[in-house]
């Protein structure tokens, strides 16, 4: 292996491991139904939408089940009217998270054949790269979040979205009164933690290995 095809693999793995730990992060995420469960007390759900514990979490729960399965279905909730532009969009979310679930896939494999050859060659300077990429991709969106979730929200669904159907109208679209906006702050203050977690997860795992050369 040249110099230069040795450089564009460590940029390339490093650039894998930080792509492979974002996407674990959403899924994760995504996977947690806790975090809602607690908002709908947090968040008083039951009051905003009029509606009871027990229908908000059926619905939830088939929300989640139906983003988390990759097999193409149509979407339909089992206790609550919707629009063709609110199943419409859900689809459109399910095909992000089945992208996000193949690109978890082709990285991980990518990762751990690169992570293997560097240790066994006792080379672990791509786990600093791999945080330093890490906060590359997230120090914006931290930055957006925390200043003005509204609008880092907004911009999100308008760069992921070539339509406005994520626009719900309560009238016709009610599941949007049981996700309130501050939840999905919460959400993505979970996959931020997630990261940062895996950040110095990377960063100590770099310092104990190093020791190990000597």
């Amino acid at each position: 292996m040249s110099f230069q095809t040795y450089r564009i693999f460590q940029f390339a793995l490093s650039l894998s491991i930080a792509l492979f730990i974002i996407c674990a992060s959403v899924l994760l995420t995504l996977l947690f139904k806790p975090l809602y469960y607690f908002d709908i007390q947090y968040l008083n759900i039951e009051h905003l939408s009029n509606m009871n514990r027990s229908i908000i979490i059926e619905n939830y729960d088939y929300m989640i089940h139906f983003l988390i399965n990759p097999v193409p279905q149509e979407f339909h909730l089992p206790s609550l009217n919707y629009s063709r532009h609110g199943q419409v969009h859900f689809q459109d979310v399910k095909k992000i998270f089945t992208f996000i679930d193949l690109l978890l896939i082709l990285t991980g494999m990518f990762s751990a054949s690169g992570i293997y050859f560097n240790i066994k060659n006792k080379n672990f300077q791509f786990l600093k790269s791999a945080s330093a990429a890490l906060i590359l991709f997230t120090i914006v969106p931290s930055i957006l979040f925390l200043l003005d979730f509204n609008t880092a929200f907004i911009m999100f669904h308008q760069l992921f979205f070539r339509n406005n159907y994520w626009v719900f109208d309560p009238a016709t679209d009610p599941v949007i009164t049981i996700l309130p906006e501050t939840f999905f702050l919460h959400a993505a203050l979970l996959v931020l933690g997630l990261i940062f977690t895996g950040i110095l997860a990377l960063l100590i795992a770099c310092k104990i290995l190093s020791k190990t050369k000597n």
